[in-house]
């Protein structure tokens, strides 16, 4: 008797901790899985996750996430939630999977390569994805806010075989803490020094770069909040919006912990002033 009451509280325990009771959050399931790419033996998908009642044929804006990791792991669900929220606003929402070093053995280059990918077959599967071509961003924290600033600014490192008629360049840019700047004073240049100037997002600043916003922590030991502003000067310098929001006191990826909901919020501000949302937010703590 005593052996069953605990078992019926350990799964009340745990049906409170899935309903929010005890702080517990559940993280979104999306949609459905798509493969967009293969590469060899490898399959890369997107999760999309759909606004309510979405269908093929509808135009809707669209958003695709890069997962951070250093190009070297990570997962697609680290956008899970900001994902869901922007699919509840009326986007489509995709987190990518894209090659990393742990999985993949592949170089940084490779992981734009899968970026721009990404892009250009969610523009070229537009019709069935239900979804804008022109109004498709792309976001991302840390190496991922690399590949998605990329997409944005980058030339080149386009993957052999592609329709390169579709373009792969994102129409607006949310990045979370991004590795944008990868000369010798940046992040990651020992591993792209052959090829870092056409790499790095910061040095390839065009007046066709999309509109972007940023977001930063002033204690980012990869990031300095220089660079930040760096990136934004040279941004308006071309006669493209840049907007920056510096978070006193926070630390590399701080965004999708002690500031998820104020960065998630000025991203939606952010989307709304596009015309990619209507409304206001209704993101709630």
């Amino acid at each position: 008797m005593k052996k069953m009451k605990r078992v019926i509280f350990f799964l009340g325990v745990m049906a409170l901790m899935v309903t929010g009771v005890f702080g517990a959050t559940v993280k979104p399931v999306p949609d459905k899985k798509v493969v967009y790419k293969t590469v060899g033996d490898v399959k890369l998908k997107l999760h999309l996750f759909n606004p309510e009642g979405h269908k093929a044929g509808d135009n809707r804006p669209a958003i695709v996430f890069f997962f951070g990791g250093g190009w070297n792991g990570g997962s697609p669900s680290q956008f899970y939630r900001q994902s869901a929220y922007l699919a509840s606003r009326g986007m489509v929402a995709a987190c990518a999977e894209y090659r990393v070093k742990s999985r993949n053995k592949t170089t940084p280059a490779e992981c734009v390569k899968d970026g721009k990918s990404a892009v250009r077959w969610m523009r070229s599967h537009a019709e069935e994805l239900g979804i804008n071509p022109e109004k498709l961003a792309a976001g991302g924290g840390s190496a991922g806010g690399h590949v998605a600033a990329a997409t944005g600014n980058v030339k080149g490192f386009e993957e052999d075989g592609e329709d390169l008629s579709v373009s792969s360049r994102a129409n607006a840019l949310v990045l979370f803490n991004p590795v944008y700047d990868n000369s010798s004073k940046g992040y990651g240049y020992d591993r792209v020094k052959d090829y870092w100037k056409e790499f790095s997002p910061i040095n390839n600043i065009d007046a066709k770069s999309p509109p972007t916003v940023v977001f930063l922590g002033t204690k980012d030991k990869l990031i300095p909040v220089a660079t930040a502003n760096n990136f934004k000067a040279l941004m308006e310098k071309a006669g493209v919006r840049s907007d920056l929001h510096l978070y006193k006191d926070q630390p590399h990826g701080f965004f999708n912990k002690a500031k998820y909901f104020e960065t998630l919020l000025e991203a939606d501000k952010f989307l709304t002033s596009l015309g990619y949302l209507k409304g206001e937010p209704t993101l709630k703590k």
